[in-house]
C-alpha cells in the first residue's frame, strides 16, 4: 500500500450526469476536483441507447456519448478524471475535518471536500437473453424509453408501486402493456392497482414470469410460464421493461452516513448536505423518486455549489 497522500480539495465518487455536472460547477469554482469515475465510466446511463429527453440535444443522442460529451467539458475545466474505485472511507465528523479515502486498495487520499455520485443499479431478472438484448428493447425505465414503443406492444415486470406507475405511463403511448406479476397478487399500493386494472390496454398475467426474452438483435416477444401450472407461451412484444426496483450503491457509506431503510442517502432539506459536514450526496444516490438523467444533473450543480459554499465558511 503507498504510504503517500495526497491532497484534494474537491473529491468527487462516482461519474454519470451528476458527478459529471458537479465536476463542471466546482472546475470552474477553482476547487480544482478529482473524480474517481467507479467501474462504470458514466454510470447507468451508458446501458441506454438513445437518449431523446435531455435538454440541449434537438436530434437525440445516445447515454455513452452524452456521457463522453460531459466528461470532456468537465475536463475542459480542469477537471481531473480518473478510473478507479473507492474501496474505503474514513469521513470526519468535524466542520471543516479532513475525509480520508483510499481508492483501489492502495492510495491514499486526504480531501477537504466529497461529493458523493456513485448512483443506483437496476435490479434485472438474471436472464442470458435479457443482458443481451440490454438497449436492443430492454429497459428498466419507461420513462427514459417508453416514447421508442409507440403504438407499440410492450410487457411490464414487476408487481409494485414503480411497475404500476411504470404499467399507467405506457400506457398512454403503446398499444398494449401486459404486466407480469410473479405472484398471485402485486404489491402495490390499491390506489395504484385500481389504476392499473382501470386502464383499458393494460392486461395483468399473475403467477407468471419471463422463461426468455426472444430475438437476436432486438426484442421480438417473451417466452412467459406459469410458475403454477409451468405452462409456457409466447407474447409478441417489441419492448421488455424490467421494474422490480433498484440498488443504491452506497454500501461504502453504511454505517457512516445517514440512509433510509433501502440505502438511500438521506440529505438535508432542498440540498445535498449529507449528515457530515463536507460530504454531498447528488443523483441517484440519493433520489429514489425521479432517477432521470436532468434531475441528477440538476442535484450535482447544486452539491458542487453547496461545496463550495461550504468551503468559503470555512475562510
Amino acid at each position: 500500500m503507498s504510504n503517500t497522500i495526497e491532497k484534494i480539495k474537491c473529491l468527487i465518487i462516482g461519474s454519470g450526469p451528476a458527478g459529471y455536472t458537479a465536476a463542471i460547477y466546482a472546475a470552474r469554482a477553482d476547487m480544482k476536483p478529482v473524480m474517481y469515475t467507479g467501474m462504470q465510466m458514466g454510470g447507468q446511463l451508458t446501458t441506454t441507447t438513445e437518449v431523446d429527453n435531455f435538454p440541449g440535444y434537438k436530434d437525440g443522442t445516445d447515454g455513452t456519448a452524452m456521457m463522453e460529451d460531459l466528461k470532456h467539458q468537465a475536463e475542459r475545466f480542469g477537471t481531473e478524471v480518473r478510473f478507479g474505485l473507492v474501496t474505503s472511507v474514513d469521513l470526519s465528523n468535524q466542520v471543516g475535518g479532513i475525509h480520508k479515502v483510499i481508492v483501489d486498495e492502495n492510495k491514499h487520499i486526504e480531501a477537504e471536500t466529497i461529493i458523493i455520485s456513485t448512483g443506483a443499479t437496476a435490479k434485472y431478472l438474471g436472464l442470458e437473453s435479457e443482458k443481451r438484448l440490454m438497449g436492443g428493447g430492454v429497459s428498466a425505465c419507461a420513462t427514459c424509453d417508453g416514447f421508442f414503443y409507440k403504438g407499440q406492444d410492450v410487457v411490464v415486470v414487476g408487481a409494485g408501486d414503480t411497475a404500476a406507475e411504470e404499467a399507467t405511463y405506457l400506457a398512454n403511448i403503446c398499444n398494449k402493456v401486459t404486466v407480469l406479476v410473479r405472484k398471485d397478487f402485486m404489491r402495490a399500493s390499491k390506489a395504484m392497482q385500481h389504476r392499473v386494472n382501470k386502464t383499458k390496454n393494460i392486461e395483468v398475467l399473475y403467477n407468471t414470469e419471463i422463461d426468455e426474452v426472444l430475438g437476436e438483435t432486438v426484442v421480438e416477444g417473451v417466452r412467459a410460464i406459469n410458475n403454477q401450472t409451468k405452462q409456457t407461451h409466447t407474447i409478441p412484444v417489441t419492448g421488455v421493461f424490467i421494474a422490480i426496483g433498484h440498488t443504491p450503491n452506497s454500501d461504502l457509506f453504511k454505517g457512516i452516513l445517514d440512509m433510509d431503510e433501502t440505502g438511500y442517502l438521506i440529505t438535508k432539506g432542498k440540498t445535498t448536505k449529507t449528515n457530515l459536514p463536507g460530504v454531498f450526496a447528488a443523483g441517484d444516490i440519493q433520489d429514489k423518486e425521479y432517477r432521470q438523467a436532468v434531475t441528477a444533473a440538476g442535484t450535482g450543480c447544486m452539491a458542487a455549489l453547496d461545496a463550495e459554499r461550504y468551503l468559503g465558511s470555512l475562510e
